[in-house]
């Protein structure tokens, strides 16, 4: 294995300076995160970025390396691009849009597809990125906001909430101490302490198989692109994944079966016959990290308990086919942050925060699904499930119909809450070709620049077309024809015709749409929007 410092087995990939315990228990932060992972960055950076105190805490004193998340997918980097630090990113990453499916010995690919199918947008259809880089350039932004405070070996002991405020009994290096919050964000991982000191549900089911990772360095080599194999020689009658990650790393991922013992799985003479096997008997590599892990689909009833909110792996757990748990727990952060936004100004009440339970769950349904299904097909659960994925794959090497139903993992997207209770419906007389209320916004290039880019002003934004709309006040206006829509991009993808109107959530997803626009029609759709107006 690469040398590198481990605490407590946990390799360590940057050191993060220790704050001691504060002199005397704190008055009421705005919010408290609890977790320092992608999730907790994330929320943290969006409320500190709209002008809230915000106190991280992470019991871990370090940035942790390992196998974790790598695959980050379009709509996470345009909510990061909405926070500004999508660019160092996408520079960092190995940009991909292209993946492939190979069964058994073939070297062609069965079935390929791509993950960016409207083009022209800034942001590639996905990255492949170590969770420690991204979450270094998540601290790097925090770090930058005097409001927001990161306390590294701080950990929770115990919550006390209520429907009037919450409070935390924090443990540092130095003593514990109590730290109070108007609210407090959970972002505390698949264990979540905080939801075991509540004794709060987290229903679902464990899955017996058992999957080889192998993080592995290598140079001279170059893939931006997804390979995944079915009964191929080198793990017949399994599966195997390829991915190239930054920093000449590579990410072999082996299944395993159940009933192994895991200990030796991951003896470098055991790894070994597995990666020549994928790469090829010469094949000149330095091990980088060897686990092996089985999975979980889970959720919690509810995510919001009175003044304490749960979000990501801490709410709601997926099997890692399909890249669905990490960009998941981003969705829930660009959900909740304007929305605790707003309530902290009292701009919105206790129907706006239930619509994170209506809306996050739906998110967090739909990706348990496609999860579900996906270790289905991967991983058969009986010998009739079985025929059936090896009736599809034989069809899909001869017949482009069989293709779609080959499932190797349906990779993230972003995920359409239409009909939920904070969009207005469309005029019922109106005929649309557009992106409907409950979706999100889709790029285009504009003057220059991108569409995406000029609806990140973290409040409402209306985009109209020609005739004036007489805007109410606290809504950002972008007319057609000052963003420069010199192709027509915009206008086609969102049949924006002269005299129409698009209202976007601060989370640019659509609110509303309308072909005859008012000044009324848009309060009313902006009340709705913020859970006051049914």
């Amino acid at each position: 294995m690469a040398i590198r410092e481990h605490v407590a087995g946990i390799p360590v990939w940057r050191r993060m300076p220790s704050k001691p315990r504060p002199e005397r228990n704190e008055a009421t932060a705005d919010v408290v995160v609890v977790g320092g992972g992608p999730v907790g960055l994330t929320v943290a950076l969006d409320l500190g970025r709209r002008g809230h105190h915000v106190v991280l805490i992470n019991r871990l004193s370090f940035v942790a390396a390992g196998s974790k998340a790598i695959c980050f997918a379009k709509r996470t980097l345009d909510i990061w691009n909405r926070l500004h630090v999508a660019d160092a990113m996408v520079e960092k990453g190995l940009v991909w849009n292209l993946g492939k499916v190979f069964r058994g010995a073939s070297s062609e690919p069965i079935y390929q597809f791509d993950m960016q199918p409207v083009k022209e947008q800034k942001m590639p259809g996905f990255i492949n990125l170590q969770q420690y880089h991204a979450e270094d350039v998540l601290i790097d932004a925090l770090d930058a906001l005097p409001n927001v405070e990161l306390r590294w070996g701080h950990e929770a002991r115990a919550v006390d909430h209520s429907a009037d405020g919450a409070a935390l009994t924090v443990e540092a290096s130095d003593g514990s101490y109590l730290l109070g919050a108007k609210w407090i964000i959970a972002c505390d991982g698949a264990r979540s302490p905080i939801r075991g000191m509540l004794g709060l549900d987290f229903d679902g089911q464990s899955f017996e198989d058992n999957f080889l990772i192998a993080d592995i360095r290598m140079t001279g080599r170059n893939l931006a692109e997804r390979w995944f194999w079915f009964d191929p020689p080198f793990n017949p009658g399994r599966s195997a994944l390829l991915h190239q990650q930054p920093d000449d790393v590579w990410r072999l991922d082996f299944q395993l079966g159940q009933g192994i013992d895991k200990a030796a799985c991951v003896r470098p003479e055991n790894v070994e016959p597995y990666i020549r096997g994928m790469l090829g008997a010469d094949i000149d590599f330095q091990p980088e990290w060897y686990s092996v892990y089985s999975f979980q689909c889970r959720r919690m009833a509810r995510f919001v308990h009175d003044r304490v909110i749960f979000a990501g792996d801490s709410a709601h757990l997926v099997s890692p086919f399909g890249a669905r748990g990490c960009n998941g727990g981003i969705a829930d952060a660009d959900n909740l942050g304007w929305k605790v936004d707003l309530l902290l100004r009292g701009e919105a009440g206790p129907l706006l925060l239930e619509s994170y339970n209506e809306e996050a769950i739906l998110v967090a349904d739909e990706n348990i699904l496609n999860s579900s299904r996906s270790t289905s097909f991967i991983s058969p659960p009986n010998e009739a499930a079985r025929h059936l994925r090896d009736a599809v794959l034989e069809l899909a090497a001869e017949h482009d119909f069989a293709r779609p139903f080959v499932n190797s993992g349906r990779l993230s997207d972003a995920v359409g809450l239409q009909g939920t209770s904070l969009f207005t419906p469309d005029e019922e007389d109106a005929e649309w070709t557009g992106i409907a209320p409950g979706l999100p916004a889709i790029d285009a290039p504009v003057g220059g620049g991108w569409l995406l880019d000029r609806l990140r002003t973290g409040g409402f934004t209306l985009l109209t077309a020609g005739d004036p709309v007489d805007v109410p006040r606290g809504v950002d206006h972008a007319r057609l024809e000052d963003l420069g829509d010199s192709e027509g991009l915009v206008a086609r993808r969102y049949d924006l015709a002269r005299g129409s109107a698009y209202l976007f959530r601060p989370d640019q997803y659509v609110a509303a749409r309308w072909r005859r626009p008012s000044r009324r029609l848009v309060i009313d759709a902006m009340a709705r929007a913020k859970g006051s107006g049914q």
